[in-house]
C-alpha cells in the first residue's frame, strides 16, 4: 500500500513542476478527493448509499472537488487545483489528469432511464482548465481537450480539441502530443493554422478593398470636379 502511494506521489510530481516533494503533493486537493472517492466508492459498490453520499458531501466541503460515489477511476488519476464535478457513470483510465474548474457531465436521457450518461476518459487523457465534456462520449487514449472547450462528441485516440463546441486541430495524432501536455493545450506547437491566419487574411482584404474604394471616390470625385469645370467654361467660350 505504501509502495502505491509513493508511486501515485511521484506520478504527479512527474506532471506538475510546483511541489518540490512528495510531502506539498499530499496537502494536494485532488489527492484527498481521490482518497475520499476511494472510500465512497467501496461504500456505494456495497449499496450503502447514503454513507457513500455523506463521504462524498464531506469531500466536496474540504476539497472543493465533488465526484460521485458512482464514478470509476483508474491508476495515478491527478486532480489539479480542483472544483471540478464527476458525474456518477463516468470511468477515468489510468494517468488522467484533470486541471480546475472541469465537469464530467450527464446527458439528459429522454426516455427516462438512467444508464450510461456520462463520459469516458481513456488513459493518458489531458483535460484543460474549464473544460466541458458532457454525455456518454469516450476520450480516446493520449487524447488532449483544451481550456475551456465544450466537448459533446467522442473524441479519437491521440486528438486535442478546442473550442465551442470543441473540433480537432489539423495536427497528426500518430505524430504529435504523445508526451505530457500541460492543460491539454498546446501552446508555441505547429497546431492548427485557423483561425488566426484565416482572421489575417480576411483583415488584409478588407483593407486592400477599403484601399480601392477609396481610390475609386477620388477618381468620381475628380472626374465630377474636371466635368463641372468644363461646363462653367463652356459659356465663355460661346461667348468668344
Amino acid at each position: 500500500m505504501f509502495g502505491n502511494l509513493v508511486r501515485y506521489l511521484d506520478s504527479v510530481v512527474a506532471r506538475d513542476p510546483a511541489p518540490r516533494s512528495r510531502w506539498e503533493v499530499l496537502l494536494y486537493p485532488g489527492v484527498w478527493a481521490l482518497f475520499y472517492h476511494k472510500i465512497a466508492h467501496r461504500l456505494f459498490n456495497a449499496k450503502l448509499f447514503f454513507l457513500a453520499r455523506a463521504v462524498n458531501h464531506f469531500s466536496r466541503f474540504m476539497t472543493a472537488i465533488d465526484i460521485h460515489p458512482g464514478a470509476t477511476i483508474g491508476k495515478n488519476f491527478f486532480i489539479d487545483h480542483g472544483f471540478t464535478v464527476i458525474g456518477e457513470t463516468a470511468t477515468i483510465g489510468d494517468n488522467v489528469t484533470i486541471y480546475q474548474c472541469v465537469t464530467l457531465g450527464g446527458s439528459n436521457p429522454t426516455n427516462g432511464v438512467g444508464g450510461k450518461r456520462h463520459p469516458t476518459l481513456e488513459d493518458n487523457v489531458i483535460v484543460g482548465s474549464g473544460a466541458q465534456i458532457i454525455g456518454p462520449v469516450t476520450i480516446g487514449k493520449r487524447a488532449r481537450i483544451g481550456a475551456s472547450a465544450v466537448v459533446t462528441e467522442s473524441v479519437p485516440e491521440g486528438a486535442t480539441m478546442i473550442g465551442v463546441k470543441a473540433r480537432s486541430t489539423l495536427v497528426s495524432a500518430e505524430t504529435y502530443a504523445k508526451k505530457f501536455m500541460p492543460y491539454g493545450t498546446p501552446c508555441k506547437e505547429p497546431c492548427e493554422p485557423a483561425p488566426n491566419q484565416r482572421v489575417d487574411e480576411l483583415e488584409e482584404q478588407i483593407e486592400m478593398l477599403r484601399r480601392q474604394v477609396t481610390a475609386l471616390a477620388s477618381a468620381a470625385e475628380e472626374e465630377a470636379r474636371a466635368r463641372k469645370a468644363a461646363e462653367l467654361a463652356e459659356p465663355a467660350c460661346k461667348g468668344v
